[in-house]
């Protein structure tokens, strides 16, 4: 077998913590057959309802579909929203113990409306963007810690909602030790991120914490480097068609390479992110290389940005692709 075919089949029952922004991804579709006459906007005759786990529990979700265990750690609201998440994550296999419910905020939920062509029309967010409460925010601390004290790789999927705050960022690195964490950014404030073990920013992200523009892949280079300084994390930037950029500063000579794009067909990139993460923390759970996971993970985004909307990659799809 190749050493990523190795990786693959090491895959199975690790156990993932993945701590974030818990979503659920609601989309209307429909038929357009004519414009409005009331406005210039597209009638959408409705069809059916479709719903996705999205965010940190999309995560859970790409570990599972690798046969992983996942333990997720996030925050819903009382109310359907929640209920739908719990019962797509109960039909995984994923336990949702480590919900925690706010009933001041609502379950984060994207609508969007779409055409039966996978035309997206427009997109309707339920959230709230205030402080987590005291108590909420104490027990994501709680859970987030037991979750990083019985994981083998955790993931900070950090969507900017409120949950994946700075306190618990370090609580995390603190009860991780030695375990890998990776975070899949949001804030342009790097430094907050200090103490991980990797950073994945797509490349927009990459640009508004360096304050620079990524056209080249010496930009690529510029970026990452900056990023590690600040952070002393390793990095790795997802470019869409141009691949992905390491910098893997964790043996005792820095790497820097270069991930050509392996889609040949791009339906969606929402929840690729996801998709990379997933992949990256299960890989390094057994003991890969910062270069094999990333290019393990690499084969795995260009799979599922051949499908609409957030989905996720399974083993035995990947052993297909390499």
């Amino acid at each position: 077998m190749t050493p990523l075919a190795d990786v693959l089949e090491g895959l199975a029952n690790l156990r993932i913590g993945v701590i974030g922004d818990v979503m659920l991804d609601h989309f209307l579709v429909g038929r357009v057959d004519r414009i409005s006459p009331e406005a210039p906007v597209p009638v959408v005759r409705f069809e059916r309802d479709e719903f996705r786990l999205g965010g940190a529990a999309n995560v859970a979700s790409n570990v599972r579909a690798l046969d992983g265990a996942a333990h997720l750690v996030g925050c819903v609201g009382n109310d359907h929203a929640a209920s739908q998440v719990r019962a797509a994550l109960a039909d995984q296999g994923i336990t949702p113990e480590g919900l925690v419910t706010d009933a001041a905020r609502p379950t984060i939920r994207k609508v969007r409306i779409v055409t039966t062509r996978n035309q997206q029309v427009a997109r309707v967010d339920y959230e709230e963007d205030h402080e987590l409460s005291r108590t909420t925010a104490e027990a994501l601390l709680e859970a987030a810690r037991h979750a990083a004290g019985v994981s083998q790789a955790i993931v900070l999927s950090d969507y900017h909602k409120g949950v994946v705050s700075s306190g618990l960022i370090a609580a995390v690195v603190a009860a991780a030790g030695s375990t890998p964490v990776i975070v899949d950014p949001k804030v342009p404030d790097a430094t907050r991120y200090r103490g991980v073990t990797l950073l994945t920013p797509n490349h927009h992200e990459a640009e508004l914490m360096t304050g620079t523009r990524i056209r080249t892949a010496d930009d690529a280079r510029h970026a990452a480097r900056s990023l590690h300084t600040a952070t002393h994390a390793n990095i790795l930037i997802t470019w869409g068609e141009h691949g992905m950029w390491l910098l893997d500063a964790s043996g005792s000579s820095t790497v820097e390479l270069a991930i050509p794009a392996t889609a040949r067909e791009v339906a969606d990139v929402t929840g690729a992110g996801d998709t990379v993460v997933a992949t990256l923390a299960l890989a390094l759970a057994c003991g890969a290389s910062l270069s094999d996971a990333a290019q393990l993970a690499n084969r795995a985004a260009g799979i599922v940005v051949a499908r609409f909307g957030p989905a996720t990659a399974s083993r035995a799809e990947l052993r297909a692709a390499l």
